[in-house]
């Protein structure tokens, strides 16, 4: 049995795209009438465009839409933090990653590829059985997504959907798109499909970085309850000796988490 699917929401556009809109609507109006200004006129739109695609290209932006940076109040007042991973299911890190995070009695919310859910089955039911939560990270992971359009984002996000909750008999809740890139498009479609953007407060950069230090010391920089902090199953760099460096990073955030009295929880749960 799945649990109900996402409940869809109205969209309600940004101020940045009732600008846009207003600027493109405005410029039309401006060539009927003077159409010898066409190159004030076409600078204004290429400048419009430059904003909307920065602000497509800064992840934790809340120019296109809303966006979880951080959990609620409701939810740091009972020193909660978020754990997020993702890119997997990983068959050689993500069951070591559960044994760490089993350990220290922590939850963690995983965004996995549906693609990769499909190849280890099991293993992506597993991450749900023992205890942690499964997003929507697309069905494919494309480098091109934040290319898009609204067909493409939807085709892509409902595939990850049907796969997700078949497999974990849950419906997912949150989305992150890949590397957090994203476009004007994405928000309507996450709206249709009952879908909440979710980004990050800080990241360790774990699948570039190779030194388990600085990982871990990005992660922990100005650490407070309400944090969503964000590591990687899959795609995970390597220590020199060959260790994915999450499997060094993890155990070394949830200490300095107890240390704090924090106590790490699915998006969910933070958001419930």
């Amino acid at each position: 049995m799945t649990t109900p699917a996402a409940v869809p929401a109205r969209w309600q556009p940004s101020p940045l795209i009732l600008g846009s809109v207003g600027v493109h609507v405005g410029a039309a109006a401006a060539l009927l009438v003077s159409p010898g200004q066409w190159p004030s006129i076409a600078g204004a739109i290429v400048a419009n465009h430059v904003l909307l695609t920065a602000a497509g290209l800064w992840p934790r932006s809340r120019l296109l839409g809303p966006n979880l940076l951080r959990l609620p109040p409701s939810a740091a007042t009972r020193n909660e933090i978020a754990l997020t991973i993702d890119d997997g299911p990983d068959p050689e890190v993500t069951p070591r990653v559960l044994d760490l995070l089993e350990v220290h009695r922590a939850r963690a919310t995983f965004f996995c590829i549906g693609e990769l859910a499909l190849r280890h089955r099991e293993l992506c039911a597993q991450i749900v059985q023992r205890g942690h939560a499964v997003e929507n990270h697309t069905q494919r992971h494309s480098h091109r997504f934040s290319l898009s359009g609204p067909r493409g984002f939807e085709r892509e996000l409902v595939c990850a959907q049907e796969t997700l909750a078949a497999i974990t008999g849950s419906s997912p809740r949150f989305f992150r798109a890949p590397a957090g890139l994203r476009n004007p498009f994405l928000d309507p479609v996450l709206a249709k499909l009952g879908l909440r953007l979710a980004t990050w407060t800080r990241r360790g950069f774990d699948t570039m970085t190779r030194d388990p230090g600085v990982v871990t010391a990005r992660l922990l920089r100005n650490l407070a309850s309400g944090d969503i902090l964000l590591l990687h199953d899959g795609h995970a760099a390597r220590t020199g000796a060959g260790v994915p460096v999450i499997i060094e990073v993890l155990p070394r955030v949830l200490d300095a988490c107890a240390a704090a009295g924090l106590r790490p929880v699915t998006l969910r749960e933070g958001t419930d």
